[in-house]
């Protein structure tokens, strides 16, 4: 026999137990052992990534979920003796033995004696964040409440994360601990039930006063670090990579911005893994939308501000490397390369002391972001260059452009107390409507405003309407006559022809009211049927009832129905008996009177009044 053809398999078994196979890229938690020290990695200041060390204490068993684990460490190095975990880590790595366990996540809230951290493992990192679903329509868990204020948005912004800040267990007797027993057991449980996600910094640039100072405090509430941004939104130049190497790094800050422009508002955490072109960070999430569309960008931290209540990196956003396509429980999660589009806003403003400015900047399209931020970059941009004491009037027009489906359109005016608002308000409700809709997805591709000003209660009262006839024929058309008074006290009057239908008799009511009193009583009347498509949702929204109209409506005391939403006027009895016996036909509502005429005219201003007229018919 060959020498050589024995040689060979001995050969390459004794390469195969000098050369063992690579461990495993990552470290599972059933690999975890109290006493073991790793290494973590973040940036301290600037871009440049630091190293500081990690001492695992245990695990903690299901304690944001079942099967979620929670790794308990206690950090040291740098500045965390003195600062404790501080906000803009989360999502810091941490490698033990060279493998990668997950990420710095979740402290002990205000007020830390020592740098205790939770580290979210990596692979429930992964597993959240993948396979991203197509987007679909969205009909989140967060939704703005109708009709809008300041306060249910800011509610709004506020509860939706705070369902996360809520202790992992419910007590300590919830959590099982692998790897320590004994007395260091209950004191860790303890410690578990305390965690809470690390706060996230977020840059806010543009707003101020008290649009400024409101957001902030629900910001705070929410789980985030409000913080002054001067920057332009592109922060200073970071080191570019090396040639062939990722734009981003494990331990590289980044950020999500979520406004840009001439306002801006956006988050900063810390790198965890990039796996090709996929990236993950934070280790808990932004705000848990699931899928999403987050601009991805390279952040800089200016330095760190120390606190006893919780430290935090002053940093700031930079240009957009990519997408935040998932925004889940345990991380965010995207890809490097293009950004997502943003929803661009644009604003001319025209203040009655002669000022001309325009504004623009783009807000992340999303069910729940967009038309909160809308809302408040238009009050902020509002309370910035006009009085919140005192009489000032908003006269609102524009449009917002829905792909494929036409425009809403603005015209309105808004006056009286706080009527900065109601302007924002009044833009912002139909986007809720629209991107929370049940019925398909909306691109929103802009919004388009030009609002004019004035330092005067621009209010006009109607006070009485009559005819010169006291009675009227069929066919004919009368002078409806208007007599309305202005804030300061000036009488006008209008003129409306009525057209009398032929076939009228007995008796006609004329009522004269203003938008708000004719949508409460249509509301109250008139159960419209839910749209079947974009187009008609668009529709119905730009027939709401304006401030700066007078709705005229000639009654007459036949019965009628609301059918699907359509009004059907003088229906026979027996044709009323018939539908009202068989609802299967869509939703009905009976209608005492019908309305044998409808009419609409314009006013200088909001206007405010209701007269009704009974007219005799020969």
């Amino acid at each position: 026999m060959n020498v050589r053809y024995l040689a060979l398999p001995l050969i390459t078994a004794l390469a195969l137990v000098a050369w063992p196979a690579a461990a495993p890229r990552y470290m599972t938690v059933d690999e975890v052992r109290p006493g073991m020290t790793g290494v973590g990695r973040t940036v301290f200041e600037g871009d440049k990534v630091e190293e500081f060390a990690v001492h695992i204490l245990g695990v903690l068993r299901n304690v944001n979920g079942p099967r979620r684990d929670m790794i308990l460490a206690r950090l040291e190095g740098g500045p965390l003796a003195k600062m404790g975990v501080i906000a803009g880590m989360s999502g810091s790595p941490v490698y033990v033995n060279g493998r990668l366990l997950g990420a710095v996540a979740y402290s002990l809230g205000q007020f830390p004696t020592e740098p205790l951290a939770g580290i979210t493992p990596i692979g429930e990192m992964i597993e959240a964040a993948g396979p991203r679903p197509a987007r679909a329509a969205a009909v989140g868990p967060a939704r703005l409440g109708l009709p809008l204020t300041q306060d249910r948005v800011l509610a709004s912004l506020r509860d939706a994360f705070l369902r996360f800040q809520r202790p992992f267990a419910d007590s300590p007797d919830d959590i099982r601990i692998d790897g320590l027993g004994g007395a260091e057991g209950p004191h860790l449980a303890r410690v578990g039930s305390l965690m809470r996600p690390i706060a996230t910094p977020l840059a806010l640039g543009g707003f101020s006063g008290p649009v400024g100072d409101r957001l902030s405090n629900a910001l705070r509430d929410a789980g985030f670090v409000p913080s002054l941004d001067g920057a332009d939104g592109r922060g200073p130049a970071p080191q570019t990579p090396a040639a062939g190497a990722p734009a981003l790094q494990p331990g590289d800050a980044v950020g999500v911005n979520l406004v840009t422009g001439d306002l801006v508002m956006g988050a900063t955490g810390t790198v965890t893994e990039v796996d090709g072109n996929e990236v993950y960070a934070f280790g808990h999430p932004l705000y848990n939308l699931g899928t999403t569309e987050y601009p991805m960008t390279r952040a800089y931290v200016f330095t760190l501000l120390p606190s006893l209540m919780s430290s935090m990196k002053i940093a700031t956003t930079g240009a957009t490397i990519g997408t935040f396509r998932q925004d889940r429980a345990t991380a965010i999660a995207g890809t490097l390369g293009q950004g997502p589009a943003m929803v661009p806003v644009r604003i001319a403003l025209d203040t009655g002391r002669g000022l001309h400015k325009t504004f623009a900047f783009q807000v992340v399209n999303d069910q729940l972001f967009t038309p909160l931020l809308t809302y408040v970059s238009i009050l902020n941009t509002l309370s910035s260059y006009e009085r919140q004491f005192g009489s000032v009037t908003f006269t609102v027009t524009g449009e917002a452009h829905i792909r494929h489906h036409g425009a809403v359109k603005f015209e309105d005016v808004f006056t009286g107390e706080s009527p900065s608002v109601g302007a924002a308000a009044y833009v912002v409700a139909p986007l809720t409507v629209l991107l929370g809709n049940d019925v398909a997805p909306v691109q929103l591709d802009g919004v388009d405003l030009h609002i004019t000003t004035s330092e005067r209660p621009e209010t006009v009262t109607l006070e009485r309407i009559w005819l010169d006839a006291v009675k009227v024929r069929p066919g004919t058309t009368v002078p409806l006559k208007l007599l309305l008074r202005t804030y300061r006290g000036e009488e006008i009057t209008r003129t409306v022809p009525i057209d009398i239908p032929a076939s009228a008799s007995g008796s006609l009511t004329i009522t004269v009211t203003d938008g708000a009193r004719l949508a409460q009583t249509e509301a109250r009347d008139i159960r419209t049927a839910q749209p079947r498509g974009l187009d008609e949702l668009v529709r119905l929204i730009n027939k709401t009832k304006k401030n700066n109209r007078l709705y005229i409506r000639l009654m007459r005391p036949d019965a009628g129905a609301v059918i699907n939403g359509e009004s059907l006027s003088a229906l026979p009895p027996a044709v009323l008996a018939v539908m009202e016996s068989d609802r299967n036909g869509g939703s009905f509502s009976p209608l005492p009177n019908a309305t044998a005429g409808e009419w609409e005219i314009a006013i200088d201003g909001a206007v405010s009044g209701s007269r009704t007229l009974t007219v005799a018919v020969q």
